[in-house]
């Protein structure tokens, strides 16, 4: 009996199939969005920054090492640079771990004791309630809005991207990966319609496609549909990214795509120069707002079914609606006299 043919390589031992070994690899990065390549990317660097520092081998998978780093993470050794990192981080950095290894065709199991009773012990004694970040109520918007000089192409940009992502409840990448139309754009996230009620956005997302839809507003000043059309009206943007920078001390829109982290530091200037909270110190009214607060904002106006939240957020469950909804009537169900007491 002869030896059984030997195992092919595809990369290699099959030329033709290197394109297709070449798509799978573009299809693999595409799993994950920009942020999280970039945040893991970043997570691996620091752990083979440790790794060197104390003379360990990150090449392979090591439980043992693994558990020793995140306890680095979480007590703020020198080697990590003296800062403790909060437990979230510390679960995105482990994830990061898991899949730099598995690309490299390891496998790092998050379940061996070294890494479990590690982490575990790490929530019990690190964890603390999430922060969240402040909600942008209808009347915090219209005052940001004043903000953004509608005589400059950059205060037009600034009053659609606020009222599309308040009215969308749109994420920041959502904001600034939209396109004029469809398959505009290799990097676009989605693209928008204008129809005669408002409107419709399409968006890629994790799970894959969703319609959100953005009625018009009832004044012109706060009308989400009424600034995108005028911003792309100046910015004469007929095709391509939808919100893009603005050069020549701000009288000439470029090609580029503006980077999400735009949305956040958009937010926190505005709701600075408005004097959202300005009863706080300054530094702690930076920290308050950010992209979400959007989001948020939208959740905890909204009087309408909690379910057309839930659908307009694209959340899967309507647990994670709430926690967006800042003001909200908790006890309005309530368990106790619904039970007789």
């Amino acid at each position: 009996m002869t030896d059984p043919d030997p195992p092919i390589d595809p990369a290699t031992d099959v030329p033709a199939l290197n394109d297709l070994a070449a798509r799978a690899r573009a299809y693999a990065e595409a799993a994950n969005s920009d942020n999280t390549r970039r945040a893991y990317a970043a997570d691996w660097r620091h752990f083979t920054g440790w790794c060197r520092r104390e003379g360990l081998d990150p090449r392979q998978p090591d439980p043992r090492i693994v558990g020793l780093y995140i306890t680095a993470c979480a007590t703020g050794t020198r080697a990590v640079g003296g800062r403790r990192n909060a437990v979230s981080t510390i679960e995105r950095r482990l994830s990061a771990l898991v899949a730099a290894y598995a690309r490299m065709g390891l496998v790092l199991d998050r379940r061996d004791r070294h890494v479990a009773t590690v982490l575990a012990g790490i929530r019990n004694a690190h964890a603390a309630p999430p922060r969240q970040k402040e909600a942008i109520l209808p009347e915090d918007l219209r005052a940001m809005l004043d903000t953004c000089d509608s005589g400059t192409l950059r205060g037009l940009r600034d009053r659609a991207m606020l009222l599309i992502g308040f009215a969308g409840g749109l994420r920041r990448s959502e904001i600034t990966g939209l396109d004029m139309g469809r398959d505009q754009s290799a990097d676009g996230r989605g693209w928008v319609e204008v129809l005669p009620g408002g409107l419709l956005v399409t968006l890629r997302g994790k799970t894959g496609w969703r319609e959100v839809e953005i009625g018009r507003g009832s004044a012109p000043a706060t009308c989400p549909v009424a600034a995108l059309e005028t911003w792309l009206r100046f910015a004469r943007i007929s095709q391509g990214p939808l919100f893009r920078r603005v050069t020549g001390q701000g009288k000439e829109v470029g090609p580029m795509r503006l980077n999400d982290r735009e949305v956040a530091r958009l937010v926190k200037r505005a709701a600075q120069a408005a004097g959202l909270r300005g009863d706080l110190p300054e530094a702690t009214r930076r920290d308050l707002f950010a992209g979400h607060s959007l989001r948020a904002g939208l959740a905890s106006s909204a009087e309408v079914d909690e379910r057309h939240v839930q659908k307009q957020l694209g959340h899967a469950s309507a647990e994670m609606t709430r926690r967006y909804q800042r003001r909200r009537d908790r006890f309005r169900v309530n368990l106790t006299q619904a039970a007789g007491l």
